[in-house]
């Protein structure tokens, strides 16, 4: 599991990569949810990057498939609302490429110069 820390550049990169693309993100978004917009981003961030680190693919289906194992049958909104406000399916592929982006930042300031 990622540290607060960590999980601020992952939503830092997001926010950069996906959020900009987002068609339901409101007037002055992100962030979403204080704006009244659920964002599935923002509510599951930890479990995302958790769920896309369990997955290394060329093919989006598997994120997909692991996504909603690991994230969707645990939310509220999957089973209480006809709304999903989780962007993962039209957007999956900006939000694994940000996670990516970040984990090989990190990889390259790890490397000895």
């Amino acid at each position: 599991m990622a540290s607060e820390a960590q999980l601020t550049e992952y939503l830092d990169e997001i926010r950069i990569q996906v959020c900009s693309r987002c068609v339901e993100r409101p007037p002055e978004g992100p962030p979403c949810v204080p704006l009244g917009k659920p964002c599935g981003v923002e509510l599951h961030l930890s479990k995302i990057v958790d769920a896309v680190h369990q997955v290394r693919s060329d093919l989006i289906e598997p994120y997909l498939k692991n996504n909603r194992q690991c994230i969707c049958e645990n939310c509220f909104f999957h089973h209480n609302t006809s709304v999903c406000p989780c962007p993962m399916d039209y957007l999956a592929v900006l939000v694994v490429q940000a996670i990516e982006t970040v984990d090989q930042r990190r990889e390259a300031l790890a490397q000895p110069a």
